[in-house]
C-alpha cells in the first residue's frame, strides 16, 4: 500500500461508521505496519482505518520525537470517556489535500482503547496528540474535520471539495454533496 491507496474526499467510505476491530491477529499487524508506512510516505502523523478503504475502528499515529523516529502508537476501537477546554489548531487531512483550517476541539481527553494485542488501556492526552486523536476518532465515525467548520467555512472551500470529489470519479457526487450540506 502506498500513499497513493489513501482515500479521498468524496469516497463514501470516508462517510461510513467504521466496524469494531474483534480479531486481533498477524494480518491486523501487517496492515497497521503498512498504514505506518502509507501514512510517513504521505508526511502524515495520523491515518485511520477507513482511509485506506477498510470500514474498521483503528487508527495509527506516528508521534513526532525530537531527533528520533516518530513514536509509533495504535489505537482499536477508541472511545473518549471524557474531555476538558477548548482550544484552536489548524488541521489538514491526507485525505483532503490542500485544504487547511482552524478546528476547536477539546484540549484533554481521557480515552479508552485496545492496543494491538487486543488489550484495554486508557490514556490521558494533550497537545498535539489530543489533536490527532481526535481527528482520526471522527474519521472512525464518517466525520471530516470540514464539518467541524462552520457553514460560511465549508462554503467557501465547497469549490475545493467538489474538485476533490469529482477528480474520483464518482457519479454519485450530486447525493454526497446533498447529503453532506456541500
Amino acid at each position: 500500500m502506498s500513499a497513493n491507496d489513501i482515500c479521498i474526499y468524496g469516497d463514501l467510505v470516508l462517510r461510513q461508521k467504521a466496524f469494531p476491530v474483534v480479531k486481533f491477529d498477524e494480518e491486523l499487524k501487517q496492515v497497521a505496519d503498512q498504514m505506518f508506512d502509507t501514512m510517513f510516505e504521505a508526511d502524515g502523523i495520523g491515518l485511520a482505518a477507513p482511509q485506506i478503504n477498510i470500514s474498521k475502528a483503528f487508527l495509527v499515529i506516528g508521534m513526532p520525537r525530537e531527533d528520533q523516529e516518530p513514536e509509533r502508537l495504535f489505537f482499536a476501537n477508541p472511545e473518549i470517556l471524557e474531555t476538558r477546554g477548548e482550544i484552536g489548531m489548524e488541521e489538514g487531512c491526507l485525505s483532503i489535500p490542500g485544504v487547511r483550517d482552524e478546528v476547536m476541539r477539546p484540549e484533554w481527553i481521557r480515552l479508552r482503547y485496545q492496543d494491538i494485542k487486543g488489550q484495554t488501556q486508557e490514556l490521558e492526552a494533550d497537545g498535539l496528540l489530543v489533536r490527532v486523536l481526535q481527528h482520526e476518532i471522527d474519521h472512525l465515525n464518517g466525520i471530516l474535520f470540514t464539518d467541524r467548520l462552520s457553514p460560511a467555512k465549508r462554503g467557501l472551500l465547497k469549490s475545493a471539495l467538489e474538485k476533490l470529489a469529482k477528480s474520483k470519479g464518482d457519479k454519485r457526487f450530486s447525493d454526497y454533496a446533498e447529503k453532506f450540506d456541500l
